[in-house]
């Protein structure tokens, strides 16, 4: 079933981690922090949503690398009811999809909670102070290509973040499958 995030509480500080990612170490929020502003997306392995804009996430993040933005994604879903999200599939798909950032497991699910997730992707930008600056879309694109001359609507918000400190007053939510919670 497809949710959408609340309205975003901007300005508030971004939770911290420290979470195993898919490459054997155990990564924190400080060690993943961009010099001008980070970006936090929860996706898991088996969305629709996610499986559709992986490879326009991965070119989102080596075009924000270059403005000193690094992303993380963190996969906080029940493996238990939904085993292609395991640990050992989040691998496989990272390197399936030629993810160039950390891919984090979120087992407890705490993070998700702490950050506020709703989906996935659901994705979180943050200045280079660590404030809640863009909490909006990758773009318009959901299971489907984004129509020709779309706006790159992250890349846009947090080059933004990175050459002003602020992001664009319209934020358009993302949109997606729910986490899968525990019960």
């Amino acid at each position: 079933m497809a949710a959408i995030p609340p309205p975003a509480e901007l300005g508030t500080t971004a939770p911290d981690f420290s979470l195993p990612g898919v490459d054997g170490r155990t990564l924190s929020l400080a060690d993943v922090r961009g010099k001008n502003g980070t970006v936090v997306v929860f996706i898991c392995n088996h969305c629709p949503y996610v499986k559709a804009i992986t490879d326009r996430l991965v070119a989102a993040a080596g075009a924000l690398s270059e403005k000193g933005v690094a992303m993380v994604a963190i996969n906080s879903n029940d493996a238990v009811n939904y085993p292609e999200d395991s640990f050992d599939n989040m691998k496989v798909f990272a390197a399936e999809r030629g993810f160039t950032f950390p891919y984090l497991h979120d087992e407890s699910q705490q993070t998700a909670r702490d950050y506020g997730a709703v989906c996935t992707p659901d994705y979180f930008g943050y200045d280079a102070d660590l404030k809640l600056a863009y909490r909006g879309r990758l773009d318009e694109g959901r299971k489907d290509p984004p129509p020709p001359g779309a706006r790159a609507e992250l890349i846009e918000a947090m080059t933004m973040v990175a050459e002003t400190g602020r992001a664009p007053e319209e934020q358009i939510p993302s949109m997606g499958c729910s986490i899968k919670w525990r019960e």
